[in-house]
């Protein structure tokens, strides 16, 4: 479904990405682990069209989308929920909600989509004319990724999504993100919580200093002395 090949990336005259290669299989949950600054939310943000691709190609569904504009990306079904939710905090759950089904002009599709979401998350359906930024950051986890699922996405893209949320809601973000995927929907997760992510994943990338040092299935992943050294200890 998705193939970077040999993908390099720069903030400015630093490199972030060296030469990497990732590939993710449709219905698949794909992670990638490493510290801070590794590269990983570089990883996501280059497939998504926010940063500039120097060199190597990213590969969806057989197209190149290399340096696509972001909005054209999310045409093509790529749905991106980056790190520190980037929700829009002066706007309500509802407002933030229709935000995500900007292309959709069929109102009867965009109330289906938004009880859709409520099934996910059903406390968004009582905070529906509640400011985003007067919610926890549990909920405001929730509507990114409610804002997210409303474009019907094939790939869903998650930057640290269980950061700085209580162990209960990262269980309950974990168990969607699993449900989200039995129900047909690839996932590209970016997680700081290597174990958590690696139980989920069918497949792991460890990305150390924008390079990929390792990848496997997750099970095997866990039992990896050097990840476990580095990431689970």
């Amino acid at each position: 479904m998705l193939q970077l090949k040999k993908v390099e990336s720069f903030y400015g005259g630093i490199q972030a990405l060296k030469s990497i290669d990732v590939a993710v299989e449709k219905g698949e949950i794909v992670t990638l682990i490493g510290s801070n600054g590794a590269g990983k939310s570089t990883t996501l943000k280059s497939i998504s069209g926010l940063v500039k691709v120097k060199t190597g190609n990213i590969v969806y569904n057989g197209r190149e989308i290399s340096n696509k504009p972001a909005h054209e990306v999310t045409l093509l079904g790529i749905a991106h929920v980056p790190e520190g939710r980037r929700i829009f905090p002066k706007l309500t759950v509802k407002e933030n909600l229709l935000i995500g089904a900007f292309s959709v002009k069929n109102k009867h599709v965009v109330q289906e989509r938004i009880e859709k979401v409520f099934q996910y998350f059903p406390k968004l359906k009582s905070r529906l004319d509640q400011k985003g930024g007067t919610m926890s950051g549990g909920e405001q986890q929730m509507l990114a990724i409610g804002r997210a699922l409303m474009m019907k996405p094939d790939l869903l893209m998650l930057d640290e999504p269980s950061m700085g949320l209580a162990p209960i809601i990262v269980e309950q973000i974990f168990d969607i993100i699993k449900e989200l995927n039995q129900e047909g929907i690839t996932i590209l997760l970016v997680e700081q919580n290597a174990y958590q992510a690696l139980q989920i994943a069918d497949r792991g990338y460890v990305i150390q200093t924008g390079e990929i040092r390792l990848h496997g299935y997750g099970h095997d992943l866990i039992k990896n002395e050097e990840v476990r050294e580095a990431y689970l200890a």
